[in-house]
């Protein structure tokens, strides 16, 4: 009997300025050589031409056609899907932003109590330690120390930081830093908290990259947050870095009121909170209320008259700035995952996922009063 092949669907990113993909043409070859079938729908904002996966074998499909799936087959992508009510009748493998009870949280799971899908967030599947099989943090940190540094030379110049462009690689990133910084970083200080983790190493990497000191790169991670905030040395630096992963209510590490009792003196000139808990209750960063974009990179803190200025970057697809490293790093890491979806009914990793999703969808239930 001819056993039919694992199906995967991999749907464009509605997402203004995202050109990442959760598939590349590397990792979609592998799956292909291992059995599966992959349709990948034609997106002309995706770092990848489309003839890059069709030169692989993949089945290219309409844009945003990924609605006409057939219902068994599993629809991949990144981000979260645009805003509706309509029912979700596939099981989606992506980023969902709904598991911390971030804003809305309720109303996208109902989308799918209502169709009778199902979600694998990819921020949830884990390895049988606990660690993320797959993540952008090294080039979120990356990214966001680089708008940070970027931010942090327009202000010094009386100006407001203009639309953010993907670079082709880390070098020409790096390279342009540098020069926006008139040839090097050296004499900026940052603060990194979260410094051990992904996200923080490539905010730390970054700043050895432009040229800041090694005594100016300060590197906090939950030792030296223990004490608990809000902290006055990230008011004595030039660029605070937040690249923490929330999970509880941790006391703030800055607030409006510490700022405006520092007056004048303050040295802090940039914020730059690549974990994005804009919305989340717990935000140990609560002197903002918006994410930025890449057209618009950062927000000012409203402070009291008369103060220096200081400007949050809260970019929330930071990595898209490095699309095509970031894209290849995480899919890589994402593929033995993916290649275990033969195995689904039994693989820990998705019945894990699949526990995980009943247990928030429940929670969704009750509030949504479904």
């Amino acid at each position: 009997m001819h056993k039919t092949s694992q199906q995967l669907w991999l749907r464009c990113e509605k997402k203004e300025f995202e050109r990442r993909s959760a598939l590349t043409p590397t990792t979609a070859k592998k799956l292909i050589d291992a059995g599966f079938e992959i349709t990948v729908e034609r997106d002309e904002q995706r770092i990848f031409d489309d003839f890059e996966f069709e030169a692989v074998g993949c089945k290219l499909a309409a844009n945003n056609s990924w609605p006409t799936a057939p219902p068994h087959v599993p629809i991949i992508g990144l981000k979260e899907l645009p805003t509706s009510d309509e029912p979700l009748h596939h099981t989606h493998i992506q980023f969902a932003h709904c598991y911390k009870k971030q804003a809305g949280w309720s109303s996208v799971l109902a989308r799918f109590h209502k169709g009778g899908g199902m979600l694998y967030d990819l921020e949830f599947l884990t390895d049988a330690t606990g660690r993320r099989v797959a993540a952008f943090g090294f080039h979120a940190g990356f990214a966001g120390a680089a708008a940070g540094a970027l931010a942090l030379a327009a202000q010094r110049k009386g100006e407001e930081l203009g639309r953010l462009e993907p670079y082709e690689n880390e070098a020409a990133m790096v390279n342009h830093v540098k020069e926006i910084l008139g040839g090097s970083g050296k004499g900026v200080k940052a603060l990194v908290i979260g410094a051990l983790g992904r996200c923080g190493r490539g905010a730390v990497d970054l700043f050895c990259k432009i040229g800041l000191d090694e005594d100016d790169i300060i590197k906090w991670d939950m030792a030296e947050t223990a004490k608990g905030g809000p902290f006055q040395e990230i008011l004595d630096v030039d660029i605070f870095v937040n690249c923490i992963y929330l999970s509880s209510f941790i006391p703030a590490f800055l607030t409006k009121e510490q700022i405006n009792l520092a007056g004048a003196s303050r040295k802090l000139s940039v914020v730059v909170d690549v974990s994005c808990d804009t919305t989340n209750p717990f935000n140990p960063i609560p002197i903002y209320n918006i994410n930025t974009t890449f057209s618009n990179p950062t927000t000012y803190v409203e402070l009291e008259r008369g103060l220096p200025a200081l400007s949050v970057v809260s970019i929330d697809h930071l990595p898209t700035l490095l699309p095509r490293e970031a894209s290849e790093q995480f899919s890589s890491d994402l593929l033995p995952s993916l290649l275990e979806l033969t195995q689904k009914p039994s693989a820990r990793i998705w019945t894990d996922a699949e526990r995980l999703f009943k247990q928030k969808l429940a929670e969704a239930k009750e509030v949504e009063g479904l």
